[in-house]
């Protein structure tokens, strides 16, 4: 079918209706249409993801608004859930075949979709040389390349500088220190953390206890040895449970209050009110705490929960893919090559307060995150949901943390992790 385009003619009638044809009662304004030649066939996109956030949503408005006009013939939509709420909506799509034309992907759907050939090859678009090693080996796991990162998020420990000088505490930079200025606050009566129920306390078990392999001369081959048996990533993971089964019992966190925490929204609200030093969460969250306007300065930190030293905790993330099924790969996939050009995407990056994933690794603008920069390359960084392991770490290792908050103690999550990776093993075999 033809699509046609209009041009809208206002008709403002005159008091007496004295022009024929358009005067029909006093005051009545009539909207006529008068088609103009037939444009060429338009083909309309959608994309789904699970970026909500007004400024996250804005830079990716502009893309889609500067690839349409690029592509005049192409007409293309953006849909936004929170996840995990995106992901059930988004399974029950593509169970329905009604998926999206561009979604984006996790670690863990990335390796489930794959699997069932439910994502496009990216491997042909020409943006790939201008991606960082570090994201194209992130991409390129598996083989096919089944999606381009949009960013690389940090996650890190957010530092009240206000309060801490106002008790006589510094920044934490190692493990003793940060342990020092969490027991003088609870001496005090005050719970030193904001957690979440999600990304917080997971992201501390992985940081403390898969840096040593990050730190091997080759973390590839490292990693591999959990995919092949040879390791078992559960023990691995053993000192960070021990460690967050520390910081709960020592009242650095608390249980009950981080079990209801929503992620970058209810910890915000309770760090705002600036009554506690610390918060664990991502750093793309500085742009949403600012918008609560707290009254005191802060800054994130990578994690100082190493004996000597900081641990700063990435994913190679926002990740985008094209539905295999869609009836417009050639169109989905020139969006997604429009979107990962160096000038598109740095406003992206910028509006998540992260590294950029091209080759010059540049970090957002935000003051409040300059300190985690050098992180990202001097060898103290951690890969929460690394491609090159075939497990979902970071859905089994928050489980495993839920337990904990509920509960359950080190040797517990040690177990459950060690079962859910079992149960994994069981339900993947030969796929």
């Amino acid at each position: 079918m033809r699509s046609w385009r209009y041009k809208l003619l206002v008709c403002i009638l005159p008091l007496f209706g004295i022009l024929s044809g358009c005067a029909k009662q006093q005051g009545e304004n009539r909207i006529l249409y008068q088609a103009q030649e037939p444009t060429a066939p338009e083909t309309e996109l959608t994309f789904f993801g699970f970026k909500y956030e007004a400024l996250n949503v804005k830079a990716i408005e502009n893309a889609l608004h500067g690839f349409m006009d690029e592509y005049p013939d192409i007409t293309i939509s953006y849909d936004g859930i929170k996840s995990p709420t995106y992901f059930d909506v988004l399974e029950k799509r593509l169970d329905t075949g009604n998926g999206d034309d561009i979604i984006m992907v996790d670690h863990a759907r990335a390796l489930d979709l794959e699997k069932q050939n439910r994502l496009a090859d990216l491997s042909d678009l020409s943006t790939l040389d201008q991606f960082s090693d570090l994201a194209k080996s992130q991409m390129a796991a598996a083989g096919e390349i089944c999606y381009l990162p949009t960013s690389i998020s940090a996650f890190g420990l957010f530092c009240n500088t206000d309060l801490l000088k106002k008790h006589g505490q510094m920044v934490p930079e190692n493990l003793s220190e940060l342990e020092s200025v969490c027991d003088y606050f609870v001496s005090q009566g005050i719970t030193p953390i904001v957690a979440n129920n999600d990304i917080s306390l997971k992201t501390i078990v992985i940081a403390k206890g898969m840096l040593p392999y990050y730190q091997q001369e080759d973390p590839v081959w490292a990693i591999s040895q959990f995919n092949e048996g040879k390791a078992d990533l559960a023990e691995a993971l053993r000192p960070g449970f021990e460690l967050v089964e520390r910081m709960l019992e020592r009242g650095w966190v608390d249980r009950e209050e981080a079990l209801k925490t929503a992620k970058t929204k209810d910890d915000l609200t309770l760090f705002a009110k600036g009554e506690q030093p610390f918060m664990l969460t991502g750093a793309w969250a500085v742009p949403r705490l600012l918008d609560l306007n707290p009254e005191f300065e802060f800054k994130v930190r990578p994690y100082p929960i190493m004996d000597d030293g900081s641990v700063l905790v990435i994913n190679v993330d926002t990740r985008v893919s094209v539905w295999a099924e869609s009836p417009h790969l050639k169109e989905a996939k020139q969006f997604v090559e429009y979107l990962t050009r160096p000038d598109v995407i740095w406003e992206f990056v910028n509006s998540q307060c992260s590294f950029s994933p091209l080759n010059e690794n540049r970090l957002a603008e935000d003051k409040a995150i300059q300190s985690i920069g050098p992180y990202l390359t001097n060898g103290r960084s951690v890969i929460g949901s690394d491609d090159n392991l075939r497990f979902p770490i970071w859905d089994f290792s928050r489980e495993s943390i839920v337990g904990m908050l509920e509960g359950g103690d080190a040797a517990a999550a040690v177990t459950g992790m060690s079962e859910l990776i079992g149960n994994w093993d069981s339900e993947n075999e030969g796929r």
